[in-house]
């Protein structure tokens, strides 16, 4: 039954994008055929459209017609509009005659005895008038653009629109200028504005999310400043077209190629200043609330951190998701295509696919649930089974970590059950210091104590070890020898450090007061037979 509801789903979508489902249902004889919905074409190319008519790239009036037929009849009028309006202009009598004839109970248009197009009941449809009222309007519009195409192509007409060409060409100059001007200006200024900190506390991840914003921010300008550049030329460009009557048609021709291109580009701009705005709009929530100083204490701080940029990563990747999905459904809006059908057909296909995918699932989910009850974050060192290493990448399906050996390790997240996290808020130090039999034994406990509180007064180390260091005395009887066992709170990720620096000190110190660290040592008896 699920294989069925899966391949229902799958021959919908086939059916949404133009695919026959049978086609599909061909690759998996072992399957009961499924009936599936057909979808009528013919019935589209019947569908009545509209479309203008264009004269010296002005638009003049419209046309109706079956979608199959519009094109030629189309072609046809514009045909025979350019034959008359050349026809006009080489004339040099200024006459112009349009009148509307009747034929098959139908106005007829021509043009100085010429025809130019029938007036059709979808015609006059598409305006909801009488189509002998139509054609008396379109006799109208017509001498009107015929007249104005003749004047337009005088002399002086061409001087004026010149004049008013190189008044545009040197404003798209100087604005563009004083665009390039301002963007270098605020770029500037933008980079040599300091950075605020809080002397109190010191919070090195508000500095980070404070360069991300400002970069953020950079980014978003520059994009808007390369947008007005091109606006200023394009628009220019299109704008001085427009004066002449030789080029309006490049202008139209330009505008209908682009018109495509421009909406995708818009809503590709769109999409990415949305996904930078909302970036900004997350590093400023983590900046403000981790400069909250009723939120962090120094133990608590280092943490914060982490979990900042844990949430911040994640977050952004989430609303990039997002963004992404919404420009995908307006870029296919943008192209003519209904996307209520196709999301009907992906939510089928989403279903269908999250019962394949079921894996995938579990991983998102705990690794929110990872997320959400910090179990670890970016930076912590952890242990997963056998492998573990410092988190460098964590999202809703993975986990990322580098082991001592630089090996990047991949787990998903649905097969993390039980982790140890070995720097969450506090780390330990965990000694083991062996001394011989033979040495006093309250005399080496002191010396390991005083160690352990030199080394906690040290300015280099006292920001690192969190508590004085515990000797909990005598671990174990070994085979070199007796056994100390010591314990030194630290800051997450510091206990290694500070283990190594003990261990230094603890050697030197044995070797003034002359205790000796033991060695393996065997006893061999050797027993003679004649014995």
């Amino acid at each position: 039954m699920r294989y069925r509801f899966i391949v229902i789903a799958l021959c919908t979508l086939l059916i949404i994008v133009g695919i026959d489902a049978k086609v599909g249902m061909a690759q998996v004889p072992f399957l009961p055929q499924v009936q599936t919905p057909s979808l009528n074409i013919r019935n589209l190319e019947s569908k009545v459209v509209s479309s203008w008519v264009y004269l010296d790239g002005r638009r003049l009036f419209q046309i109706a017609a079956p979608r199959g037929s519009i094109n030629e009849r189309l072609q046809d009028i514009n045909k025979k509009l350019a034959e008359i309006r050349n026809n006009y202009l080489r004339s040099n009598d200024s006459k112009l005659n349009v009148e509307a004839r009747t034929l098959n109970g139908l106005p007829v248009i021509y043009v100085n005895d010429q025809y130019l197009l029938t007036v059709t009941q979808e015609d006059a449809k598409l305006r909801q008038v009488q189509p002998q009222i139509l054609a008396a309007n379109l006799e109208q519009e017509i001498e009107d653009s015929l007249k104005q195409a003749k004047r337009e192509r005088r002399p002086e007409f061409i001087i004026n629109q010149s004049k008013i060409a190189v008044a545009i060409g040197v404003g798209m100059i100087l604005s563009s200028w004083g665009v390039w001007y301002f963007s270098r200006r605020s770029k500037r200024n933008f980079m040599l504005k300091p950075l605020t900190s809080d002397v109190r506390v010191v919070k090195p991840i508000t500095t980070q999310l404070k360069h991300q914003q400002n970069r953020h921010i950079l980014e978003v300008k520059r994009r808007f400043f390369q947008l007005t550049q091109a606006a200023i030329w394009t628009g220019g460009t299109l704008i001085i077209l427009s004066l002449f009557p030789y080029t309006r048609a490049i202008e139209v021709a330009i505008i209908a190629a682009l018109r495509i291109p421009l909406r995708l580009g818009v809503v590709g701009v769109a999409t990415y200043v949305a996904v930078r705005l909302t970036y900004l709009l997350i590093d400023r929530f983590t900046s403000a609330f981790v400069k909250s100083s009723t939120l962090i204490t120094p133990e608590t701080s280092e943490r914060l951190q982490l979990r900042v940029s844990t949430f911040s990563g994640v977050s952004k990747s989430i609303t990039a998701f997002l963004w992404l999905a919404v420009g995908i459904l307006l870029t296919l809006t943008v192209l003519g295509i209904d996307i209520i059908p196709l999301l009907a057909g992906v939510s089928l296909v989403g279903v269908a696919l999250s019962l394949a995918s079921q894996s995938l699932i579990k991983d998102a989910i705990n690794g929110f649930l990872i997320i959400v009850e910090d179990q670890y974050a970016l930076g912590d060192v952890i242990t997963v089974g056998d492998v573990g290493g410092l988190v460098e990448n964590l999202n809703l399906r993975i986990t990322q970590v580098r082991d001592a050996e630089g090996r990047l390790i991949t787990i998903p997240n649905s097969e993390i059950k039980i982790v140890a996290n070995l720097s969450s808020r506090w780390s330990r130090a965990d000694l083991t210091i062996p001394i011989a039999y033979q040495t006093d034994i309250e005399e080496a406990l002191k010396l390991i104590e005083t160690v352990g509180l030199d080394m906690d007064r040290d300015a280099r180390w006292d920001h690192q070890i969190i508590e004085p260091p515990q000797v909990l005395g005598v671990e174990n009887f070994g085979d070199r020898g007796l056994v100390i066992r010591v314990w030194i709170k630290t800051q997450p990720l510091k206990q290694w450090d500070v283990a190594r620096e003990y261990r230094r000190r603890i050697k030197v110190a044995f070797d003034k007061a002359g205790i000796s660290i033991p060695v393996l040592q065997q006893s061999v008896w050797l027993n003679s037979p004649n014995n």
